[in-house]
Parts: structure tokens; sequence; C-alpha cells
């Protein structure tokens, strides 16, 4: 029986691609941070002037924003940081933290601005349209502005692509908001703001949902779900001498990278070095696993019969 982690230099590779995502996104963070916050303080000081629901819930929505970029900019920070004796994997779980932390920010968000339009359905304000328009036109151009310093990063890093999805998003809650104004100048029908503002909570709630699964499931170590774990150790069991694999955990280290660790039964005995790289560099290639380890054992002795893990993979998905 052997222990074998054939990927030593591939993890600082990892933390080498980290550093660099980092370095490029500092600025794009730091900008998209300044932009967004210097608009969410005019855009409450414009609701509260016109009494806008929609305008103050699109406010509540984009400082939300403003903490989740800051949230992964100090997460991202954290990542880059090299492993230490005390956190062998270094700090990338501060990723997936930064993820689960902005959902509930969004959900308390969300929360707040339900009451809030609830409340003026039952008593509508006079808003004016054409104010409501301008705010939200401006926030369109700003937050399409902001989802632009991201799409180079967004094609690589999982943590600069929410940011870019979460910005055009809200170019497209920011737009609603523009429809809401003209709709109250041709109409006077000001109970639309509130309306639009319970709509800004539907679509909020629908993204935050997703973002909140995916969130919990990786804080749990759960299997990235662009990985199917029947496939991985399908794959295992196709390569040569192989004759079973069990005790098969697949897990994120942060939010863009995955590691593996595998009991594989050779009964021919360790293949040497060179054949558990060709194994890891598959893994990598086909699911990108980068931080893959196995275990060589050459018998099932090692793994009581039936074997649990064995018998879980068994079940119906």
């Amino acid at each position: 029986m052997a222990g074998h982690h054939p990927h030593d230099h591939g993890h600082d590779h990892h933390a080498h691609d980290a550093a660099a995502a980092l370095k490029g996104a500092g600025p794009a963070f730091g900008f998209g941070i300044a932009l967004n916050l210097a608009y969410v303080a005019a855009e409450v000081a414009a609701g509260l002037a016109t009494g806008s629901v929609a305008l103050l819930a699109d406010a509540g929505h984009n400082l939300s924003d403003v903490l989740g970029l800051g949230l992964a900019w100090g997460a991202a920070t954290l990542a880059a940081r090299p492993a230490s004796p005390r956190f062998t994997f270094g700090l990338g779980r501060s990723t997936i933290l930064a993820a689960l932390a902005n959902a509930m920010i969004l959900l308390v968000a969300c929360g707040a601005i339900l009451v809030e339009a609830l409340r003026r359905l039952s008593t509508p304000a006079d808003v004016p349209g054409d104010v409501v328009m301008l705010v939200a036109g401006i926030g369109v151009l700003i937050n399409v502005g902001t989802a632009l310093l991201f799409v180079r990063g967004q094609k690589t890093d999982l943590n600069q692509r929410g940011a870019y999805l979460h910005m055009m998003a809200d170019a497209a809650i920011s737009a609603a908001v523009v429809a809401a104004g003209l709709l109250i100048l041709l109409t006077d029908w000001h109970w639309i703001d509130p309306v639009i503002s319970l709509l800004v909570v539907a679509l909020i709630l629908r993204a935050t949902w997703g973002l909140l699964k995916q969130s919990v499931a990786a804080a749990l170590d759960g299997v990235p779900p662009q990985i199917d774990p029947l496939r991985v150790r399908a794959s295992l069991l196709a390569l040569p001498g192989v004759a079973a694999v069990h005790d098969l955990h697949i897990w994120p280290i942060t939010t863009n990278q995955v590691a593996m660790t595998a009991h594989v039964v050779m009964p021919g005995g360790h293949p040497g070095d060179a054949a558990l790289g060709t194994m890891a560099r598959a893994m990598a290639h086909d699911f990108g696993i980068g931080h893959a380890t196995f275990q060589i054992e050459d018998g099932l002795e090692a793994c009581p019969a039936p074997c649990p893990v064995e018998a879980a993979f068994q079940e119906p998905a």
C-alpha cells in the first residue's frame, strides 16, 4: 500500500495563478467599488428627495453589490497568500465564505425592500418619473461599465465571473426602474413604483437562491456542480491496472480550485511516479481537478466488504 501525491508543483502553480489573477483584478475591484459607492450615495439622496421606493430599492441592492465586491476583493487577496504550516491549503476557502456572506447580505436587503414596497403599495407616494428615469439611467451606465472591468478575468476566474454576471444583472434591474419612471410619466400611476420594487426583489431572490445553494454546498465540501463524481470514478477505473476505486472524495479548495483524494486498488503494485503523474494530469484536463492525491493499494483488504463508499456510488442519483 502506498500513498502518493504526484502534483506538488502543480499546487504551487495554482497559487501563482491566483496571485496573477489578483494582480489584474485588484484595480478592477477597487475602481468598481468606488464608482458604485458614489452612485449609491446619489441614488439614496434622490430616492429620499423624491419618495421613490424603487430608487431606494435599487440603492439597497447596489449597496449590497458594493459589499459583495469588497468581500470578493478581500477573499481574493487572502486566496493569493501562500500556504502555511497552519493553513496547508492557504486561505483560498475565504472566497467560498465570501460568496456565502454575499448571499446572506442580499437576502437581508430583499427583506428590507419588500417591507417598504408593501407599505408603499397601500399608500402610494407621488414620484417624479423624470428624476427616477435619470438616476436609474445613470445606474445602467455605471453597472455596465463596472461589468466591463471583469470581462477578461471572468473567462478564467469564478470569483470575477460572479462579479461580472452580478453587475450585468444590476444593469437590467436599473433598466426596469427606468421603465417604471417612464410609465409614471405616461400614466401618472404612482403605484407602479412599489410594484417595480417587488419585481426587483423577485429578480434578486432568484439569483440569490442559486448563489446561496452553491455557496452552502461548497462550504460543506460538496462536489462542485460542474464535476460528475461517477464519471471521475469511471475514468479512474478505466486506467490500466486499476481493479477498484474507493474512498473517493472531491471538494472545492476555493471558488476556482478543486481537490480530490482516492484509494486506487492496483493488484500489480505501485505503477511508478510517471503513471501517477499521468493520472493527475488526466484529472486536471478532463475534470478541472488541479490537486489530486492517490493512495495506491495492491488489494481490497484496506476497504471492508461491502465498502460503504462504493455502495454509495452505486445508488441512483
